[in-house]
């Protein structure tokens, strides 16, 4: 009978220790900051239609911070290795524009569909970028023929 005792006695001590350290630790939820930077986007998706194998796979996202505070962004994420997004590092200022470059490694034949996940401090704080488009192989080469050499005989067979 004692175990019994011992045992609902931890088990009730346990509850309760679980339940007042989640109240401890829960924050309030803050209000929204009305000033805080807004990161519009010019487009969200950019399509390349369709590109030569090893052609230009670059393409910009130009943005502007419409909020009233600086705009800071984080690494944006690509979707793969062969997308390559290079982002400011400063702050963009209210009112300000700038552009995030994407380039997409076009050694690949087959359709492109590759996004970038931007984040910030912005009110909207994630924003996919999308890339689409296909990449055709590049045309066969042929070999240029030799010209004739001047006062060289034709062979005959």
């Amino acid at each position: 009978m004692k175990k019994f005792i011992y045992s609902f006695a931890l088990l009730m001590f346990t509850a309760f220790a679980v339940n007042a350290q989640d109240a401890a630790t829960a924050q309030p939820a803050q209000p929204e900051n009305p000033n805080a930077p807004e990161i519009q986007f010019d487009k969200t998706v950019h399509d390349y239609g369709t590109i030569v194998q090893g052609g230009d796979g670059t393409c910009e996202f130009k943005f502007t911070n419409v909020g009233k505070e600086p705009l800071i962004l984080s690494r944006p994420q690509s979707s793969c290795g062969c997308t390559v997004p290079t982002w400011p590092q400063e702050p963009v200022l209210p009112g300000k524009s700038d552009v995030i470059k994407v380039t997409y490694n076009t050694n690949n034949v087959g359709t492109i569909n590759k996004t970038v996940t931007v984040t910030s401090n912005a009110k909207t704080n994630r924003v996919v970028l999308q890339i689409k488009g296909t990449v055709t192989p590049k045309p066969a080469t042929t070999m240029p023929e030799k010209p004739a050499e001047p006062g060289a005989a034709p062979i005959q067979k």
